[in-house]
């Protein structure tokens, strides 16, 4: 197939909107790592939520994966200290946004800590998640996360 009857998703037009939805999406997330609060990390998680873990598992409504969220705040799970990055953001219409972020694991001097394949200790991770607006505000639709391991995504 070629690139001329292989159609382009994105919406033209709906970058700048998409990229604001994902920014502050993205501050409560960063918000709920820094203040160790699932609450506001999941305040924007739609109540039917499809959520894919880093492990395989998924989870398929809000209740159930803030009370998980809520155990890996307490147990401090993926590290200490992370940033978000947001590396692409695509809006495939003007309600629903696809967006990849990275959450990098930081050292004590705030710098990325270098990808390993232990899983028993911190680590970053790429997430895909969809966002859906509704009455004017943007819900997480679905969300999943990958390890970010040597050699993958960078």
């Amino acid at each position: 197939m070629t690139s001329t009857t292989r159609p382009a998703i994105a919406i033209p037009d709906g970058q700048e909107a998409a990229e604001q939805a994902v920014a502050g999406f993205v501050a409560e997330l960063q918000q709920g790592w820094d203040a160790n609060d699932a609450a506001i990390a999941d305040r924007h998680l739609s109540a039917d939520v499809a959520w894919g873990s880093p492990y395989g598992a998924t989870v398929h409504d809000f209740d159930t994966l803030y009370a998980i969220h809520q155990r890996l705040k307490a147990a401090k799970a993926g590290g200490v200290s992370s940033r978000y990055e947001i590396n692409r953001v695509l809006p495939v219409s003007s309600d629903v946004v696809v967006a990849h972020v990275a959450r990098r694991t930081l050292d004590q001097n705030g710098q990325p800590l270098e990808p390993t394949g232990d899983t028993g200790g911190a680590f970053s991770e790429m997430a895909m998640y969809v966002l859906v607006r509704r009455e004017g505000t943007w819900w997480l639709a679905a969300g999943q996360n990958t390890p970010i391991r040597p050699g993958g995504a960078a």
